[in-house]
Order: structure tokens, then sequence, then C-alpha cells
């Protein structure tokens, strides 16, 4: 159903399962993405700046809030 329907989609995706290391956390939650690193290692990739700005953003929120709620329950 979400799945990316654009070539520029799919690399986008893959880049943001290439993210895992480059989150930026406080004590207890998970606040985003380091941006920075995340358009820098897009760049490097190849992938349109065009596509990381407009998909990216939408792909954060949601992980940022379904990170959060795993968090949230197993901590209880």
């Amino acid at each position: 159903m979400n799945q990316p329907i654009t070539f520029e989609g799919w690399q986008v995706w893959d880049l943001v399962g290439r993210l895992g290391g480059q989150l930026r956390v406080l004590p207890g939650a998970v606040i985003g993405w380091d941006m920075s690193a995340a358009l820098a290692l897009g760049d490097a990739l190849g992938i349109p700046p065009l596509a990381m700005a407009e998909l990216l953003p939408a792909v954060e929120a949601v992980m940022v809030t379904k990170l959060n709620e795993q968090m949230d329950h197993s901590n209880g």
C-alpha cells in the first residue's frame, strides 16, 4: 500500500534503510535523523536532492512516532 512507485522513491527508501546509525536521541525519546548526515549519504549515493527533501521528512515523522511508541511499550 505504501511502497514507493518511482525510481527516486525506491532510492530514498534504500537510503532510509541505511540511516539506522544516524538517529538523534534524547534520554527516553528519538527525535529524528541527523539530516545533514542523511543528505550527505544520499548525495554520495546519487539520490536527487529534491527527492530526499520531499520524502525524508515524511518518512522521518513516521519513524519517530513508531520508535517512540515501541520504547513506551517496552518501558511499561
